[in-house]
């Protein structure tokens, strides 16, 4: 392995980061798209040079760019821009179709539109890009309000995998405060067919058919603010890891709570121990030790920064309850950022290294697992999103 590089998505851009083995050297290329919000840049796993990325803007809609050649060039695949039949200006190449089966070639920009229950659907922007394990031209794409999308050729066309807003339950769904995303998609590495997403708010959801079918992974969840707390779906899950070698072990950080389930969703308990607050957004597992959990508390659903104004990463060794301050390095007075559901990323080097960024535009990265920190990059727009491939 030669190296890592960054993918950090900004409120005004995109940089791509790029460091040596040691992971002490860095590269800062960007803005990409400058002025563009970049809610997600992710790389495909079975092509490192492919990455793909989430453009969006209140005026101009929203884009999926590629780049072939690891973020050096990008491209809108398939074509330019083009006008919508409601007027809003779309990506032609980028056409989300809302159940194909019903309204084929239909393409969704900011407006309502109903599945079969009547419940209305807003399409506002893609919130998580999740390439394929095996081919670099599928890719899986969550979107608000709480859709899943998946492309096959590349990013030029899109269709929804319908199965999960026509679940039954999809009247019920609620916006969280942040809107309602769907911001979170983990495929299987041992099994094909299954995979995870979370919405907010309306819990987690489980697929073991390649997403024809889904099922609501939420007992034993619990929550106060919804009318009954141990409902179906209604929940607000902030996040959701897994380790790639065992996939049934599952990890949230939930609007309230550090959850953790050890079948494959199907039950959950508390973890949260010893944390000096259970709130949070980000949560990720170690490269190598699947016992070993990364969270980043926030003081409340409210007040969204750090205790104290201390700005600290929490380690847990047991797969939760007992956890660590991780400090070194990071700013132990006067910080009140925050570090959002994507914006935290860990490499497969030995040892493994955690990356985050803020809302304050810095971002931080460990070489020794957790154990100190440097910053990379300060001064950025507001971090939305980081991940991490290892070259």
């Amino acid at each position: 392995m030669s190296g890592v590089r960054v993918l950090v998505g900004t409120r005004k851009g995109a940089f791509v980061l790029t460091g040596d083995g040691k992971r002490k050297q860095w590269n800062v290329s960007g803005p990409h798209f400058a002025g563009w919000e970049i809610y997600h840049m992710k790389g495909s796993p079975a092509d490192p040079n492919r990455l793909y990325a989430s453009q969006t803007s209140g005026w101009f809609g929203q884009i999926i760019q590629r780049s072939c050649d690891g973020g050096k060039t990008w491209e809108t695949p398939g074509g330019g821009m083009t006008k919508t039949p409601d007027g809003m200006p779309a990506g032609e190449s980028n056409k989300f179709v809302y159940d194909a089966s019903r309204e084929t070639g239909k393409p969704l920009t900011t407006h309502q539109w109903y599945d079969g229950t009547q419940h209305p659907w807003e399409f506002k922007r893609v919130w998580h890009l999740e390439p394929s394990l095996t081919d670099a031209d599928t890719v899986y794409a969550g979107v608000e309000d709480a859709g899943l999308f998946r492309t096959s050729d590349g990013g030029k066309t899109w269709l929804e995998l319908a199965g999960l807003r026509g679940h039954g339950t999809g009247p019920k769904w609620q916006p969280g405060a942040g809107g309602m995303c769907l911001h979170t998609v983990l495929l299987d590495p041992k099994n094909a067919k299954r995979m995870y997403v979370a919405i907010s708010a309306a819990g987690a959801f489980r697929s073991d058919d390649g997403g024809t079918s889904w099922k609501p992974i939420n007992q034993g969840l619990h929550s106060q603010y919804i009318p009954d707390p141990k409902a179906e779906v209604g929940h607000c899950v902030h996040r959701i890891a897994l380790h790639r070698s065992r996939p049934n072990v599952l990890f949230m950080q939930k609007h309230w709570d550090v959850m953790r389930s050890d079948d494959a969703g199907d039950s959950w308990r508390e973890v949260s121990g010893n944390l000096p607050t259970d709130f949070g957004f980000v949560i990720d597992v170690h490269a190598h030790e699947p016992e070993t959990i990364y969270v980043v508390p926030i003081k409340s659903d409210s007040e969204h920064y750090p205790p104290d104004g201390k700005l600290r990463v929490y380690r847990s060794r047991k797969g939760g309850n007992e956890w660590e301050p991780l400090t070194k390095g990071l700013p132990q007075q006067d910080c009140y950022v925050n570090v959002l559901r994507d914006a935290m990323a860990i490499d497969s080097l030995e040892p493994c290294g955690v990356y985050f960024g803020t809302t304050g535009g810095q971002v931080y990265a460990s070489a020794d697992a957790g154990d100190s920190w440097a910053p990379i990059v300060r001064d950025l727009p507001a971090v939305l999103s980081v991940e991490v491939q290892t070259l």
